[in-house]
């Protein structure tokens, strides 16, 4: 048996760790933290469950894409999903209107048409490019259609603003059509339309949640691995791959012990990686070019926990903007902060009524934060605990005036920071989705599976593409190249060779820094 050692147990970490165990391969896990899961974790306080980072998922009714391949990883039986609100999964408030997104091609024409009458045919032809980009891709419908090169080519070179403003002719629509871009961190005149195209066909199949909270899939896979004879082992912090003239043989971790490996995957961030690769065999160039890479922006999260039967359950997702673009909500000073925001609910039982916790995100840079780098987590100082209750209580008054009342019926809340993201995933500049996409640098931009040393290779959100199914379809890719074609079910076999595009993404949002506040 070919010995296995795969660093971090983020979703891309364990995906492998199943694949590769079902195939016979010795895995071991090595977590640094001591719950695994990367942005799957939850944490609870005060009875409350929190998610950190995977609040939903798209495309996962019978026989969809996501459903399939949580099928093959033998997750969807260990998991119960609570469909969102198929009538507006996600909800945008801009220039003080709401406009909902409803599942389904007609459905959400019929839905926008309601909103911009005129623009139905924009619509149309917009759904049909959508259509056109996320089709172009095998591995996003799980069909045996040819890839189109030529069309993922295009839109990976082309801006999100740049396609929609050439379709659709109304700028409100072409704002509103990119309302829910912070589940991306997309950026105007960078992010490629591609990116969009998948992300929307993605959640316009199907939207649901993780009943009890992502943290199901994670352990879900971790009891998969051990179940095939593989082992996952937390507060073991992995170190350095060693590295002989020729290949690796091993990975140092705590306490300087070593464990011997025929094969290693990294679910870390690719510099990280780098840091632990103290060898000739990757170039300098290949290093420059990595830390050159640009990062998304990171993220201010408030866990909210409500009195119990006071807040009613939001079976979808809210986008609300302090502005009337969802545009450049990453730039601002001081006193425009927050220019939006996302707010949603913990599924905590299939069809709730009244919610006991959610979150409340916004952009933050990570230079917001900076003075404190380097300190503990729960002892950064009380100068860092009035920063966050200042810019929490900002959030929350954005929140009050979309819903009235909400403030007295929370009963606590928590905060994290870009730092605290960056400390608990090790993630660059603490960015919420890791390595950004921009149309400018083109493929400077793109993190491979294999390195340069022929059984050192990597996997995660950073790899391909980020969210559930982007890391997943990142994860098939890794382990092709290592066991080669896989079968993902009775339909549907990859090779892997072909599959090296961007995928589908999901959500991620960061890991929590528990520091407890009162409103």
């Amino acid at each position: 048996m070919k010995k296995v050692v795969i660093i971090g147990s983020g979703l891309g970490g364990l995906s492998c760790g199943v694949i590769l165990a079902r195939h016979g391969y010795d895995v071991t896990v090595l977590e640094q933290s001591t719950q695994v899961g990367g942005c799957l974790q939850c944490f609870t306080r005060r009875g409350g469950k929190f998610e950190t980072g995977m609040h939903f998922v798209g495309s996962a009714s019978e026989g969809q894409t996501l459903d399939r391949l949580l099928d093959y990883l033998e997750v969807k039986r260990d998991i119960t999903l609570s469909q969102l609100d198929p009538t507006g999964y996600d909800i945008v408030s801009l220039a003080g209107q709401h406009f909902r997104f409803a599942n389904g091609r007609e459905a959400f024409i019929d839905q926008m048409s309601s909103y911009f009458p005129s623009q139905r045919d924009a619509l149309v032809n917009y759904f049909n490019l959508v259509g056109k980009v996320a089709s172009a891709s095998s591995l996003h419908s799980l069909n045996h259609v040819e890839t189109d090169a030529a069309i993922s080519l295009e839109y990976q070179m082309r801006s999100i603003n740049d396609v929609i403003d050439s379709v659709i002719p109304d700028p409100m629509l072409a704002n509103v059509l990119v309302g829910n871009l912070p589940l991306y961190a997309a950026q105007k005149d960078k992010t490629p339309f591609a990116t969009h195209a998948f992300i929307t066909d993605f959640y316009n199949q199907s939207a649901y949640r993780v009943v009890g909270g992502s943290d199901q899939i994670a352990s879900s896979l971790v009891r998969t691995i051990k179940r095939n004879g593989g082992r996952v082992l937390t507060q073991t912090k992995a170190t350095r791959i060693v590295c002989d003239d020729t290949r690796a043989i091993g990975v140092a971790f705590s306490q300087r012990s070593f464990l011997e490996a025929d094969i290693v995957i990294s679910d870390a961030h690719p510099m990280r990686t780098l840091e632990m690769l103290d060898t000739n065999l990757i170039r300098p160039a290949f290093r420059k070019r990595i830390n050159a890479i640009p990062q998304t922006v990171g993220g201010f999260t408030v866990y909210l926990q409500f009195k119990d039967n006071t807040v009613p359950y939001l079976n979808g997702n809210f986008y609300g903007y302090q502005q009337e673009t969802p545009w450049g909500c990453e730039h601002y000073d001081e006193y425009s902060w927050p220019r939006g925001y996302l707010y949603m609910h913990l599924c905590h039982e299939p069809r709730p009524t009244f919610a006991k916790t959610g979150v409340l995100l916004s952009y933050m840079q990570m230079a917001d934060v900076e003075r404190w780098k380097g300190t503990a987590v729960g002892h950064r100082g009380e100068d860092y605990e009035a920063f966050k209750q200042e810019k929490a209580e900002r959030l929350l008054s954005a929140l009050e005036q979309e819903f009235p009342g909400v403030k007295q019926n929370i009963a606590h809340y928590y905060t994290s920071t870009p730092l605290t993201y960056l400390d608990y995933t090790g993630t660059e500049g603490g960015s919420m989705y890791g390595v950004a996409k921009d149309v400018s640098l083109g493929a400077a931009c793109r993190v491979p599976h294999r390195t340069r040393i022929p059984n050192v290779f990597q996997t995660g959100q950073n790899i391909n593409s980020h969210g559930i199914l982007g890391t997943i379809v990142g994860t098939i890719v890794t382990c092709t190249e290592i066991v080669g074609p896989l079968r993902l079910d009775s339909e549907f076999t990859v090779d892997g060779l072909q599959f090296t595009d961007d995928n589908l993404a999901s959500r991620s949002i960061p890991p929590v820094e528990v520091i407890n506040c009162k409103p």
